[in-house]
């Protein structure tokens, strides 16, 4: 019996000491993997990016590496501070300690600045504006005509936010970032369609039948709030902290258009449409 309750002691200490590091390897694997988009795009929307005869930029998302002396002031304040402009004047902010600062008293104001954007709603509209449409009248035809994509004319898709807001540029910007997580897709606040672009893929036209091809940008249409405050640098003796007051909040939404990303839909009627 002693035995058995050696092997079983054993057996829990192994399991004790092994199955939390085995976890967190576990844990560790999924976090390094690439995270899916839980906002699946649909069969007929289509990737033009290679097609495009127009090379949209890539949208690289903003990210400002605090200092230490920024990273200090940020903690040690409870209002989440994302704004990235707002980070950078804190970068260059330099504060030079000294011995004799006992009784030194100094307040410094920053500004009025949106701090943070809270993400509430994010949807896609796949169909969100127009720009082409492909015809191919076929009503004197016997047999189906092979019609496809061809851009006629370049098409600028431009998005923005819904309600006219203070620092507009900074809060699009913030809500860039938390929309492109979120969606895992190529957003942008404007975006273009090159004339002539192509797609291989064929719809085809019935004989004695009216072809249209119609082809639709995409964006996301963004809902959430900012938060606005007034942001001062307070100095006690040696002690650097930040401080914010009149803290406001407003809802606030904005379309973002998907880059080189297009919807089809193809219609074939015996009547003009």
């Amino acid at each position: 019996m002693k035995k058995y309750l050696s092997i079983l002691f054993i057996f829990l200490i192994s399991i004790s000491v092994f199955l939390p590091a085995a976890l967190a390897e576990k844990e560790k694997e999924k976090a390094a993997q690439p995270q899916q988009s839980k906002y699946v795009i649909p069969g007929a929307v289509m990737n033009i990016t290679k097609e495009n005869t127009y090379p949209n930029p890539a949208q690289d998302m903003p990210f400002l590496q605090p200092s230490e002396l920024t990273e200090k002031l940020i903690d040690s304040t409870k209002i989440k501070i994302e704004n990235p402009e707002l980070v950078r004047i804190l970068n260059e902010t330099t504060i030079n300690s000294t011995p004799f600062a006992v009784g030194y008293r100094a307040v410094i104001y920053l500004g009025h600045w949106p701090l943070n954007y809270e993400s509430t709603e994010t949807a896609p509209n796949w169909e969100y504006q127009k720009i082409n449409t492909n015809y191919f009248d076929n009503r004197g035809g016997n047999t189906p005509y092979q019609m496809h994509y061809v851009q006629e004319a370049q098409k600028v898709v431009k998005g923005g936010l819904t309600a006219k807001v203070p620092n507009a540029e900074e809060v699009k910007e913030m809500m860039l970032v938390k929309a492109t997580k979120k969606t895992n897709l190529p957003l942008s606040f404007e975006t273009i369609v090159g004339a002539a672009t192509k797609k291989d893929q064929i719809y085809n036209i019935p004989a004695n039948r009216l072809g249209y091809l119609y082809a639709h940008a995409s964006a996301v249409n963004e809902k959430g709030k900012v938060t606005y405050g007034e942001v001062y640098i307070m100095l006690k003796g040696n002690k650097k902290t930040l401080v914010v007051k009149n803290i406001v909040s407003q809802g606030i939404g904005a379309w973002i258009p998907v880059q080189d990303h297009v919807s089809f839909s193809f219609v074939a009627s015996e009547k003009p449409r």
